[in-house]
């Protein structure tokens, strides 16, 4: 089989990144090099990674932070592997996962990439079978048959069916888009798979869970949610389709991201951009906007507690 280049990306996760590196040694398929990039980490990551003793691991350590999308770069820059994945620090491999995908690969010259479906776990390891079924409806995964994807560009775009942490792609494929854009933190993901499908490039489904994305409280707040949203509406801004559908759902999508932007911005007192946002998201929801607008005119506690209330009243 062909050698395989697994690039996990970290930045400050030593108590988990050795799990993720675990589950890459303990693959089935034994031909592969791990390239651990390393975002400045600060951690005792350093001296973690110095304990490995296996040629085929390599360390690309940046001394200061670059930026997630340019950390991942760097590790594929480093790769020389006929095949590629990338899965995060805080995130693991089921044993067979390079095996049955290089597999497909192998087999099938005109298929481009290959993904898998996913566990949930959570941050002690365990699989919550719920979720994960859950997750896997949401993302339309539950009735996406085997095989190549016809519809490519709707299966990316739309269903957001494909996860790049459980995808292996041809590393040519990857090099003849660019692999990531440079300078982005979130929805790197979603950008090059649509890049992808653009490009004509052919993606094979295999409807097995052969990954664990680890759901934890370190992805959630309002530091992840801001950048987040800045992301998604770059993302979103970079594309235009021929397609009336999916262009409409792109404007649909652009519109909610910077509505929920400007009301997380007046939320939070930068209400002058808030309002922006806020007027140029307001055809996702007349009502949400007018709220907005109207608590945006609010003193700070009393807009803070009003948003608060408002919450609360969803829930």
């Amino acid at each position: 089989m062909t050698k395989i280049s697994v690039c996990i990306p970290t930045y400050n996760r030593i108590d988990l990144l050795p799990i993720a590196i675990a589950s890459v040694l303990e693959q089935t398929h034994q031909d592969f090099e791990l390239i651990v990039c390393d975002d400045g980490s600060t951690d005792g990551t350093v001296e973690r990674m110095s304990r490995y003793d296996d040629p085929r691991i390599r360390y690309v350590r940046h001394q200061q932070n670059i930026g997630k999308s340019n950390n991942m770069r760097s590790g594929f820059e480093a790769a020389t592997g006929d095949y590629f994945i990338k899965f995060d620090d805080d995130d693991r491999l089921t044993p067979e996962f390079l095996e049955k995908t290089a597999t497909i690969l192998d087999r099938n010259p005109d298929v481009d990439f290959v993904g898998t479906d996913h566990w949930i776990i959570d941050i002690e390891n365990n699989r919550d079978r719920a979720a994960t079924e859950t997750n896997s409806r949401n993302w339309g995964r539950t009735h996406l048959p085997e095989g190549v994807v016809e519809n490519l560009l709707e299966v990316t775009f739309v269903k957001q069916s494909f996860q790049i942490g459980c995808t292996l792609f041809r590393r040519q494929s990857l090099l003849d888009v660019g692999y990531m854009r440079p300078d982005i933190q979130n929805c790197e993901d979603n950008d090059l798979l649509v890049r992808l499908a653009l490009a004509g490039k052919r993606g094979y489904y295999l409807p097995e869970k052969l990954m664990e994305y680890r759901v934890h409280a370190g992805q959630q707040g309002l530091d992840r949610a801001l950048p987040y949203l800045r992301d998604k509406i770059t993302y979103l801004e970079n594309f235009q389709f021929d397609s009336e559908n999916l262009e409409n759902i792109r404007r649909s999508r652009l519109a909610q991201a910077r509505l929920a932007l400007g009301l997380l911005l007046v939320e939070t007192g930068d209400v002058e951009t808030g309002r922006v946002y806020i007027v140029t998201g307001q055809s996702a929801s007349f009502p949400k906007a007018w709220t907005g607008l109207a608590l945006s005119l609010l003193p700070g506690f009393l807009r803070k507690r009003a948003f608060n209330l408002l919450r609360n009243a969803k829930t």
